[in-house]
């Protein structure tokens, strides 16, 4: 029970000492100077980039099908002005 005790009082000290030391201060003016520097670089998080990523494939995905919907709706045209044109030669 005693050494347990101690062993808190020495981690507590332990704690405070580094929590005042100049090596936490260092941390801290580190850590804001590189947040600010990255808050003026434009970056995204990787989660964004993420989602981002998975619209563009969705995106892909219907850019396709309109794609081949449309060269099925060119294809049923041109079949239509071929037979067309194939009917007022034949009337003429």
């Amino acid at each position: 029970m005693l050494s347990q005790k101690l062993f808190e009082e020495i981690s507590a000290k332990i704690s405070e000492t580094i929590a005042a030391s100049p090596a936490k201060d260092l941390e801290k003016n580190v850590k804001a100077m590189m947040a600010s520097t990255f808050s003026r670089m434009d970056l995204v998080t990787r989660e964004e980039f993420d989602v981002q990523q998975e619209v563009l494939a969705r995106t892909r995905e219907k850019l396709g099908a309109l794609e081949q919907r449309l060269a099925q709706l060119e294809a049923a045209a041109a079949a239509r002005s071929g037979d067309a044109g194939a009917a007022d030669s034949a009337g003429g």
